[in-house]
């Protein structure tokens, strides 16, 4: 997500948002009555995201759940078209379980997922982390899953929902570390996750050369 512009901007409302994206070319993504211009990817971001959805796609073959990437919007806030409240954006990874369930009849605004999965970057981690956080886990109930890939390193945060409705944390991390998704019978193992990935070397690396 791009950074709010530095004057305080025309505020849309959600359904001036929807008219505007589903006629635009390119990706935007909503925060309480502001629009966000989604900047491209880099390639250590594309080949995490490819390697995600092949671990979790084979895996699932057969179950009841299927996997979206990049382009499904997700909606985390009311239904009121005249609203200027809300989260509206393109998770980089959606786990859907059964029928999908949508804001309206064209069907590429989703209300249902089951797992979502972002992978960081520097410009968008803090928000991530934060904001899209707590809009994911308050007005989501289906959510089960939220997880972040860091691309800087092998290491992955997740939160899982509990019975209770509330959240466990842990953070999985090294090449030979494996993710467990027991909600969804899958196995995420990090050297796959980080297939053709370079990391940057350490400071303390770079100085022992």
């Amino acid at each position: 997500m791009a950074l709010a512009p530095e004057k305080v901007p025309y505020l849309f409302t959600t359904a001036e948002y929807l008219t505007f994206e589903r006629a635009s070319d390119e990706r935007h993504e909503y925060l309480d009555g502001v629009i966000y211009a989604m900047a491209g990817e880099s390639p250590n971001h594309g080949r995490i995201c490819t390697n995600l959805t092949r671990i979790l796609s084979t895996q699932l073959l057969g179950s009841p759940c299927e996997v979206f990437s990049k382009d499904t919007k997700v909606r985390s806030g009311p239904d009121q078209a005249h609203s200027r409240a809300g989260l509206w954006s393109y998770p980089d990874l959606v786990i859907v379980c059964g029928q999908g369930q949508y804001h309206d009849q064209i069907q590429d605004v989703l209300l249902n997922p089951r797992m979502l999965i972002e992978v960081l970057s520097p410009t968008t981690a803090a928000f991530d982390r934060g904001p899209k956080w707590d809009r994911y886990r308050t007005w989501l109930p289906s959510l089960q899953d939220y997880v972040l890939v860091a691309q800087d390193r092998p290491l992955i945060e997740h939160w899982h929902r509990l019975e209770d409705d509330a959240w466990r944390f842990e953070t999985v991390q090294g090449l030979d570390a494996t993710l467990q998704l027991p909600s969804l019978a899958c196995r995420v193992p990090l050297i796959e996750v980080y297939d053709r990935i370079a990391f940057p070397q350490s400071e303390a690396a770079l100085e022992a050369l």
